[in-house]
């Protein structure tokens, strides 16, 4: 099947260290369960073209993202790899022997980018983890020099919780990934990153759908002939974000790649000015 749009193009990645390159756009497996689904979704969009596939250990989908990049054909150097250290494992050693499992999922001896899923479990949001975090980190920069992952950083991170790292570590997270869409783009986090030379990528960049029937979008998508998912994606990629779309449809898959059209500074600005195109959407509380 032919490379479509700008999941077949990388951008340079000089910024987070090692002049590494991410391909614009991944393919995000959140939500997408383990087993036949997770598989046929990943084998699909390489197929298609993508070459930057992200998951994590607790979406229990790593070992179907695994074997569907080995039985894709495709070089392993050739495919971009982002999984993540659940978000309750804190500490050094439980933090290098997750790491161990998820290479025993995924059925491979490196991943190019390991993430700390978040700051705080999921089960307490908010609370202050920091030098749990320090120490997490520690093992990360273990993993790092090792050559097991090729580059490490965080999600769901605050500005409070880069300071942490960036005060303590000696290796600055290459990515922030966090809840990120039209109305949502957390600019006190993605300035901080920015100024840090710390990627964004924007997770739930379509809010899991939720901003899909939100009219004004659907008014300037219109403007452009694209549809609301790809005006969504492509103001991400503007932005200087990189999206992380899942989808489980053919069609789906390949209409998200298919970013090859610019939104001009005019509708820009008017995008970056929406006050949250899916309000009804979950938004991390302790960001925004």
């Amino acid at each position: 099947m032919e490379c479509l749009g700008l999941a077949c193009q990388s951008v340079s990645m000089e910024s987070i260290r090692n002049g590494i390159e991410i391909p614009q756009v991944g393919f995000g497996t959140w939500q997408i369960p383990g087993g036949q689904t997770a598989y046929d979704a990943v084998a699909n969009a390489l197929k298609t073209g993508y070459r930057h596939i992200d998951t994590a250990q607790a979406y229990a989908n790593e070992s179907s993202v695994g074997k569907a990049i080995k039985d894709s054909g495709i070089a392993r150097e050739d495919i971009f790899l982002t999984t993540k250290l659940p978000a309750r494992i804190k500490g050094y050693q439980a933090a290098l022997d997750a790491f161990d499992k998820t290479l025993e999922n995924l059925d491979m001896t490196y991943v190019d980018l390991y993430l700390i899923h978040a700051p705080w479990p999921w089960d307490a949001i908010g609370t202050e983890h920091d030098k749990e975090n320090v120490e997490t980190w520690r093992a990360m920069e273990e993993i790092l020099k090792s050559g097991r992952a090729k580059a490490i950083g965080v999600s769901n991170f605050d500005v409070h919780d880069m300071r942490n790292i960036l005060e303590h570590g000696t290796v600055t997270p290459a990515v922030n990934q966090i809840q990120y869409y039209i109305g949502f783009t957390e600019p006190k986090i993605a300035d901080f990153a920015k100024s840090n030379d710390i990627l964004i990528e924007a997770y739930s960049p379509l809010a899991t759908g939720d901003l899909l029937d939100n009219d004004e979008v659907k008014e300037l998508a219109a403007k452009y002939k694209v549809s609301v998912a790809q005006l969504a994606l492509r103001f991400c990629i503007e932005n200087g974000a990189l999206p992380l779309p899942k989808a489980t449809t053919q069609a789906h898959i390949e209409a998200n790649a298919q970013l090859d059209f610019t939104i001009d500074n005019a509708d820009m600005k008017r995008l970056n000015k929406m006050v949250d195109a899916a309000p009804s959407h979950f938004h991390n509380p302790t960001q925004g």
